[in-house]
């Protein structure tokens, strides 16, 4: 056992040696300032793809100290009694506050934790962030060298200063400019409350909304937390008596709603939203924080191609100024485009158009933003669903294209056990059409060239809506814009991005490879290289020959169906239209092997920010995906793939058996058994879903075969009958390896069409 002395002395020289290390580590350590932190503060430069600069952007030119004599009373106030009500009385240094953060550090947590002014001022003054032992113990020492050297209000000072407030702000000036337009030594008692709010995470607390960067900082829930805090802000400087009862009472009134965001130098056009774009894709792929980031220093360079942007803006402009009227014609206010265009088998996304600018004050990017329904172009999952999966009665053998399903309005869908999707209220739900044309049992193939709504309804039930959003999932939507998983969903009540629907449709053009979407190809940090920003690895997300049978469908959309306006382009492209229920929305996707596009088009409210109908916009009777959306698609194509070559697209080869909808009519009919009507509850889906038939069928020719005049394998769709017609006397010169059995006799056989 060691002696009492030998235990003793141990323990002096250890605490001696503490003592010793904290006194050489007290020396050393320099006091900084806020202008040390305003000098050191850069912009972030942003590159197109060729490396050439986008634009220089951050707090580099938005920094602007001002002396505490110009920072109201009110703002200095709201800081103490919000962050560290002892303020003026403490050391400067929480031990307590130290202690938590290094033990959330080392439990691999943040080391934030319980900072006085004092010392948030400090780590205000670090551009570099990093979260070790050895900076948390250096911010220690200067914040009790500071604490001892720094006067209070020169502290005070110094953190309204450095402190960040978002939208790129740093420091109270900025900060007042930012929202509220105005100087901060005229900043109102209410306003300084809601800026000091800003001050625990502006990311969650601007009522602007983040959901960039993270989804749940949406507009209401930031509101609504913003609105919390600066009341309690409010209620905490009226105990601490920093404000009168009058003064209270008068703050409290009303809360202090700031301004919508502003462009900054450069940020005008299609460049803010690039840029947004860009900075989200940094955020979210790394550890840098929003507060780093807006610090400056960083290059990024982008995928963003000039050319392509300048032509995809350009393209809707064009198409505004044809088919639009605000000026004299009410129903064409507020209507908004969204577009993206992305690199099949790489993710590249190469252009998007999100809106009218920053400079018109309108910040949100459409190419980005969510809450717009799809419409019909969500078919092509559900046909790929079928062609992969099967149905509930195929044993997972897929569907072939050819199958038919009764394409008349106003159908009851049934669900696998024969039973009817039931309302709200028990009574059977009725698909409609957008017209009542008599289709009859079409094709899949005919069905999605018309958009026709009720086959792909009960396709999607027989295949079972898990398996298509599954297949949606993997070609590249985010499963966070899923709508409920009811009847409806296979028309398209889902919300993707123009960014993921040009992605995921650039999954077909790749032959079923799938790449994510990406925006940013390198990261520098003053120079130094910042790892994890390479392109995403390319997966398979569904067989090639599935994806090149949807190819090959949305081939015939184009040359023959709903997207006929597309055929200007010129060249091989396939495509869907989208339409959604009270006309709220039209899209366009479309892709060649080299580029694939969206073209989002809808009216919004700018109060609720609520869809509203396009029911006579550009003076028509509705809008539709195959008119507007179509016309700026082809547009911008035909600029993006001047000069290029037309691949075409790899060869589709049959896919799946013929596995017609059940009751559908059969060479030999037999008594069937009428589907039970069993009450059963079943979710209420969104009653329509838009479609642009055409006024009588086409006769449409694919390498399956005319459908409609003879038809292949199992004869045509409409008039060629289900094998060919049925004739009494077949000759040998009726057969036909590419159409049916036999020809139809008069009226084109039982099941047969009228020209057999």
């Amino acid at each position: 056992m060691p002696s009492w002395k030998l235990v003793s002395g141990l323990c002096i020289a250890f605490f001696g040696s503490l003592v010793a290390v904290a006194g050489i580590g007290y020396a050393m350590v320099g006091v900084p300032n806020e202008e040390n932190a305003a000098a050191s503060s850069q912009n972030n430069v942003y590159y197109w793809s060729d490396g050439t600069q986008m634009v220089a952007a951050g707090s580099g030119q938005n920094r602007q100290n001002v002396p505490l004599a110009k920072i109201p009373k009110a703002m200095r106030w709201a800081v103490i009694s919000a962050e560290n009500k002892s303020f003026y009385d403490d050391s400067g240094v929480d031990p307590m506050g130290i202690a938590r953060a290094l033990a959330n550090m080392a439990r691999g947590g943040d080391t934030q934790g319980g900072s006085t002014i004092t010392q948030q001022f400090v780590k205000n003054t670090y551009l570099s962030q990093e979260q070790t032992v050895s900076r948390k113990f250096k911010e220690m020492f200067i914040s009790i060298k500071v604490g001892t050297k720094v006067s209070k209000d020169d502290i005070l000072q110094g953190y309204l200063n450095t402190s960040y407030y978002g939208r790129g702000a740093y420091g109270i000036q900025a900060a007042a400019q930012a929202y509220y337009g105005k100087e901060a030594e005229d900043l109102e008692p209410s306003e300084c409350a809601l800026l000091a709010a800003l001050l625990k995470g502006p990311t969650y607390y601007d009522p602007a909304g983040n959901d960039g960067i993270d989804k749940t900082a949406t507009a209401d829930a930031n509101r609504k937390r913003s609105q919390a805090r600066w009341g309690w802000i409010l209620e905490q400087m009226h105990n601490d008596k920093r404000i009168t009862d009058a003064e209270y009472q008068e703050a409290i009134k009303k809360y202090p709603m700031p301004d919508d965001r502003k462009a900054s130098k450069g940020m005008t056009g299609q460049i803010g939203y690039l840029a947004d774009t860009a900075k989200k894709y940094v955020l979210n792929h790394s550890n840098i924080s929003e507060k780093q980031f807006d610090l400056g220093g960083y290059q990024i360079k982008t995928t963003f191609k000039k050319a392509n942007v300048e032509a995809l803006a350009k393209a809707v402009k064009k198409v505004e100024k044809e088919k639009l009227d605000p000026e004299n014609r009410e129903l064409d206010k507020h209507v908004q485009f969204g577009a993206a265009s992305v690199k099949p088998n790489d993710g590249a996304i190469v252009a998007l158009y999100g809106g009218a600018g920053y400079e018109n004050g309108h910040f949100n990017n459409n190419a980005d933003t969510s809450g717009v329904p799809v419409g019909s172009t969500w078919k092509p999952f559900v046909l790929a669903a079928a062609m992969e999966h099967g149905t509930y009665k195929s044993d997972g053998v897929g569907v072939s294209p050819l199958s038919k399903y009764n394409g008349n309005d106003h159908l009851k869908v049934r669900k696998n056990d024969g039973s009817y999707v039931l309302k709200k209220d028990n009574t059977p739900f009725f698909q409609e059409n957008e017209s009542d044309y008599p289709w009859g049992y079409i094709s899949l193939r005919k069905a999605m060239e018309q958009s026709v709504n009720t086959p792909f309804v009960q396709l999607g039930m027989d295949v079972g809506m898990k398996n298509v959003a599954d297949v949606a999932e993997k070609a590249g939507i985010l499963d966070g814009s899923f709508a409920e998983l009811n009847a409806s969903f296979a028309l398209g009540t889902s919300t993707p991005s123009a960014i993921r629907m040009a992605d995921a449709y650039a999954t077909f053009a790749a032959a079923g490879k799938q790449a994510a979407p990406y925006s940013v190809t390198s990261v520098k940090y003053n120079g130094q290289e910042v790892d994890g920003f390479k392109p995403p690895r390319v997966t398979r997300a569904m067989p090639e020959n599935v994806a090149n049978n949807v190819t090959n469908v949305l081939e015939n959309v184009i040359q023959n169906g709903t997207g006929t306006k597309a055929l200007s382009l010129g060249r091989t492209a396939a495509g869907k239209t989208g339409t959604t229920d009270e006309n709220k929305s039209a899209w366009f996707v479309g892709y060649t092997q080299q580029l694939s596009t969206s073209v989002a088009m809808f009216r919004e409210d700018p109060k609720s920010a609520k869809l509203l109908s396009m029911n006579g916009t550009a003076g028509e009777k509705s809008i539709h995906g195959g008119d507007v959306p179509t016309l700026v698609w082809t547009e911008y194509m035909k600029a993006a793939l001047k000069g290029k070559t037309d691949p075409g697209f790899p060869e589709a080869e049959e896919v799946g058996e013929i596995q017609d909808e059940l009751g559908a009519p059969t060479p030999k009919p037999t008594p069937s058994v009428e589907p039970s009507e069993t009450v059963t509850e079943s979710p209420s889906p969104t009653p329509t879903e838009s479609s642009s038939p055409s006024p009588s069928p086409s006769d449409t020719c694919g390498f399956f075969g005319c459908e409609d005049n003879g038809g292949a394998q199992n004869g045509g769709t409409d008039n060629g009958g289900t094998d060919g017609g049925v004739s009494p006397e077949p000759t040998p010169t009726d057969t036909n390896p590419d159409g049916g059995n036999s020809r139809g006799n008069g009226n084109g056989g039982i099941f047969g069409g009228p020209e057999g």
